[in-house]
């Protein structure tokens, strides 16, 4: 795929900016991505456009089914290709790629389409809030609350920790000589809990260390996130 211009990403924002949200929890934009993959660089540099916004909470998932054509991903997990797959079949998608956006759980797209990503954003930013979300640092414990503020069904409660930058100097396979900075690396991600969505739910997990998390509440079985938080 083309690079994405400054220009389309501008008007990108500006139309996203231009929506009234309706709700206080950030939009959850997954990037399915790949160090190995040459039509991917562009959507990095789109989900890293994402950083200043405090309404999106982006997060780039590097799979690891490119590995195979040269270069070994050091981001690289089969947990988040297994996550990709997930929402394939939870989604009834024909098929998995790189590099492929998927907006709160539910919505797909090609990660370098700024206008429809924007587009999709804005339709979830507008939603009404299911879920009245707070996360806080407390020592050494993440101190995570949540309340129902609608019928949302069982849900699960995922903790991931991510790196906010990172720079890379590709050796080998499509991208070979070329060096990329990659953004919202997810580097650990853990389902620590379960919750049937009713009513108040509260719990404290071990944290160590000061790299930001984020908390997701998820429908089971690869469903929409109806909560998002993010300690930066």
């Amino acid at each position: 795929m083309t690079g994405i211009s400054t220009r389309w990403i501008a008007a990108a924002w500006m139309a996203l900016a231009s929506g009234l949200a309706a709700g206080e929890n950030p939009v959850v934009v997954e990037l399915f991505t790949s160090q190995g993959c040459s039509s991917c660089p562009p959507a990095d540099r789109l989900l890293a456009e994402l950083a200043s916004r405090d309404d999106v909470i982006p997060l780039a998932l590097h799979v690891d089914y490119w590995d195979y054509i040269g270069w070994k991903d050091v981001f690289g997990q089969p947990a988040f290709t297994r996550r990709q797959k997930g929402y394939a079949r939870a989604g009834g998608w024909r098929t998995i790629y790189t590099p492929q956006m998927v907006i709160n759980g539910t919505e797909d797209v090609v990660g370098s389409r700024p206008m429809k990503l924007a587009e999709i954003i804005q339709k979830h930013g507008a939603l009404p809030d299911k879920v009245d979300l707070d996360i806080r640092r407390e020592g050494g414990q993440l101190h995570i609350r949540a309340e129902a503020l609608a019928e949302i069904g069982p849900c699960e409660i995922h903790v991931i920790r991510y790196e906010p930058k990172e720079a890379v100097d590709i050796l080998r396979g499509e991208n070979a000589g070329r060096r990329f900075v990659y953004t919202h690396i997810a580097r650990g991600w853990e389902v620590v809990d379960r919750w049937n969505g009713k009513g108040r739910y509260e719990t404290r997990v071990p944290l160590a260390g000061t790299a930001p998390v984020v908390v997701l509440v998820q429908g089971t079985r690869y469903g929409s996130i109806v909560a998002a938080a993010r300690l930066r």
